[in-house]
Order: C-alpha cells, then sequence, then structure tokens
C-alpha cells in the first residue's frame, strides 16, 4: 500500500472527525481516549446500558473491548453492536485475554455470533483462542511469540468469517485471501498497557472514514507504527512512561512527510490450504 492512502484516509479523519463509541476497559479508558483526541477523531467512552444504543447511533465507528468484562457491559455491548449494525457503522471486536477464561472466550463468541462485526483485533495468542487454535495466555497478556502471525490471521479469518487484524513484531490484516503485513512499531508499545487497546480504536477511526476494512485497518497499523517509531525516537533514553506521553503526541504530530518516508505496508495473497 502506497503512503498516500494512508495520509489520505488520515487526513479525512483529521477533517471530519468521525465520533468513535467506545465501550471499553476500566484500565485504558483515559489512554484509549486521548490517543483518538490526538489523532483527530472525537471519543466517547459509554459503557451504561441504559444509553448504549442511543451513542452507537450518534457515533461514526463503535468499539468493543472485553479487557475488564461483566455482565452490565456485555449486555451494553450487545445493545450497542445491534444499533451500530442497524446504522451500518464499523464494529470493532477487541478480544481481550481471550482463552485466559473461559467467560471470555465464550463472551467473544456470543458477540461474533450475535453481531455483524466489521473486523476483529488482538494479538496472537487472542486470536488463536477465538479461531479454536492452540494458544497461551498470561492473564491478558500474549505468550509465545515465536508463533506464525500471518498463518493464524489467516486461518482465523477464514474459520470466523470476517476479517481480522493480528498485531505483534509484524502486523497482520487479512480477510483469509488478501494479506496486508504491516513492518512498522516498536517493541515499547509492549511495555504499555492498552497500547494494543488504542491500536484497535485507531482501526476505528480510519474504518470510519473508508468503506475498504482491509486497506483501513492496515493504514491505521501503519499510520500507529509510524507513530511509535517517532515515539521512540524521542523517549530512548528514557522508559516506558515517556514513550506512552511521546506516543500522544506523536499521533498528533506525524503526517504526510513521514509516513512518506517510513510507513511499509505490503499486499499479498494467501496459498493458505488449510480448512475452510
Amino acid at each position: 500500500m502506497e503512503s498516500k492512502a494512508v495520509s489520505r484516509l488520515l487526513d479525512r479523519i483529521r477533517n471530519r472527525k468521525p465520533l468513535i463509541h467506545n465501550i471499553t476497559n476500566s484500565v485504558v479508558t483515559n489512554f484509549t481516549a486521548n490517543g483518538i483526541l490526538a489523532l483527530g477523531a472525537s471519543p466517547v467512552m459509554a459503557n451504561a446500558v441504559e444509553e448504549a444504543a442511543d451513542m452507537a447511533a450518534n457515533a461514526n465507528a463503535l468499539v468493543l473491548n472485553i479487557g475488564t468484562l461483566d455482565a452490565d457491559q456485555v449486555e451494553a455491548m450487545l445493545a450497542a453492536g445491534k444499533a451500530a449494525n442497524e446504522k451500518g457503522i464499523p464494529v470493532i471486536l477487541d478480544p481481550v485475554g481471550a482463552g485466559a477464561t473461559d467467560y471470555r472466550t465464550e463472551t467473544v463468541h456470543a458477540l461474533l455470533e450475535k453481531l455483524k462485526i466489521t473486523i476483529a483485533r488482538g494479538n496472537a495468542a487472542e486470536v488463536a483462542a477465538i479461531a479454536g487454535l492452540e494458544s497461551d495466555i498470561r492473564g491478558v497478556d500474549a505468550a509465545g511469540a515465536g508463533q506464525n502471525i500471518e498463518a493464524i490471521a489467516v486461518h482465523a479469518a477464514k474459520r470466523l468469517l470476517l476479517p481480522v487484524a493480528v498485531t505483534g513484531p509484524i502486523d497482520t490484516v487479512t480477510d483469509g485471501t488478501t494479506i496486508y503485513n504491516v513492518k512498522n512499531g516498536h517493541s515499547l508499545l509492549t511495555r504499555v498497557t492498552g497500547t494494543g487497546c488504542l491500536a484497535s480504536a485507531v482501526i476505528a477511526a480510519f474504518l470510519a472514514v473508508t468503506d475498504d476494512t482491509l486497506e483501513g485497518a492496515s493504514a491505521a497499523l501503519g499510520f500507529y507504527g509510524v507513530a511509535a517509531e517517532r515515539a521512540e525516537g524521542y523517549a530512548s533514553m528514557e522508559g516506558p512512561g515517556t514513550f506512552q506521553i511521546e506516543l500522544l503526541n506523536a499521533l498528533y504530530h506525524v503526517g504526510e512527510l513521514e509516513l512518506k518516508q517510513t510507513v511499509t505496508i505490503k499486499k499479498s495473497v494467501s496459498d493458505w490450504e488449510g480448512d475452510k
């Protein structure tokens, strides 16, 4: 994918300021909201069952993040998801910690069954778990870093019948046939809680301004990865705390020139012959 395509979508976001409705976890709410604002979109964090459907009906994209689940939040997700489906806006599912407990995994499957999900974004272990592959989860973090992210992504997309984005050292976005590999990012993203959750929200912002799910999600992760690289440059002599702040700054500052110089997104076609 050319950097111009990423820049074009980023410009749309900054001009249109799409409203991104987040039903997310209590650990990352503030960081996610600030990241969306820094990017140029508008966040709303609304978990209450009583208003979830109304808020989704007014939004341009919806993020469902299961990081700190309870029964009321699941009910709110279902209500918001149905309203989003009726309106026809993108619904991004972030299966945080899927595979760590039966409750998390079963909740993801219920959301997938009852809602039209536009794309699921998770790490390799989470996506493997919801797709029925073996996974290794500690808490809500991925283990087994040597897993083949592209193979997991393709298998999951075919098994779940929807696009998936698997983030890791190289991010993969696929519908099971077309594959985008995003080679931007930095390892410090794994040292700050909520950077994966924010990645899902950034994808939501990009999908709010395009109908091409694969291109939009890939552009989002490319932009996010470039921002992480820039943030590390400013925080290289410091650590995760400085990196978190600089990531917000980078989401605000990264634009066409830096994307042209840095973003690396490769498109290919899968030759995977596994079960469909």
